[in-house]
């Protein structure tokens, strides 16, 4: 039997981020959060709107979306309930929130250059993303269960570092998921991947038929004119799949 209820929060069960973000003296800020989502080489992010991090994207326009495994729990751990404001918003202050400067010796990870944006990457996680900012823009202002002010930020990916022991073999650009671990939040708990539980018939095409931007010749035209006419047969950008003016 079903039941209606009204949960406090809906962490429904989403892969934990931590993001790079510059700060005002030069030095990257590391953040911890799970309200994200992909599609494409773009990533919605959902942020508090005064925490450090918005901030930040709002001022630099470039983050490190760094995705840690589920052997990374005490690194996300080290940085729960810390925020990089000097000034502590109250709402955090409640909650048990302390400012702490340097966020990668709080996490016990590795600062690393970045290739294209300034913010540095979390060295031990697999996966590493540089983005760009998008757009930023209010999100559940019209909801009264919005417990503080929220943003939602449109990300692009412009550069993505995996560790080659989660590609798949013979395939120098396509992750493995039986073998990528992502650490997830599910209402505030971390959680590591279960197996697979059916071959997915989804995934039985090849992976490369939804990125007509990799293929070339005749092949490419014609997958890059099909993207040309859906986006002004349905809405969205006119720009070319795969243009991109960082390499």
């Amino acid at each position: 039997m079903h039941h209606a209820i009204e949960p406090s929060i809906h962490y429904w069960g989403t892969p934990v981020v931590l993001i790079s973000t510059l700060n005002e003296d030069g030095s990257t800020n590391l953040a911890p959060m799970s309200s994200a989502w992909w599609l494409g080489w773009s990533c919605m992010l959902g942020l508090d709107a005064s925490s450090k991090t918005t901030e930040n994207l709002r001022r630099s326009g470039e983050c490190v979306l760094n995705l840690p495994s589920d052997t990374m729990v005490e690194a996300v751990n080290g940085l729960a309930l810390t925020t990089g404001s000097p000034a502590v918003p109250l709402h955090k202050k409640l909650l048990g929130y302390r400012h702490v400067s340097d966020k990668f010796e709080a996490a016990g990870l590795t600062p690393t250059p970045s290739m294209v944006v300034t913010p540095q990457r979390a060295h031990e996680c697999p996966v590493q993303m540089e983005a760009v900012v998008e757009d930023i823009r209010p999100f559940a202002g019209g909801d009264p269960r919005m417990g503080v002010p929220a943003v939602c930020v449109e990300v692009r990916i412009v550069k993505v570092h995996v560790l080659s022991d989660i590609l798949m073999a013979g395939h120098e650009h396509r992750i493995d998921p039986d073998q990528w671990h992502p650490l997830l939040m599910s209402f505030r708990e971390l959680y590591g991947r279960g197996e697979k539980l059916q071959k997915s018939r989804l995934a039985r095409g090849p992976e490369e038929a939804y990125a007509p931007w990799k293929h070339t010749g005749i092949k490419g035209l014609a997958g890059k004119a099909l993207v040309a006419w859906s986006r002004h047969r349905y809405g969205g950008s006119e720009q070319p799949a795969g243009a991109d003016t960082h390499s």
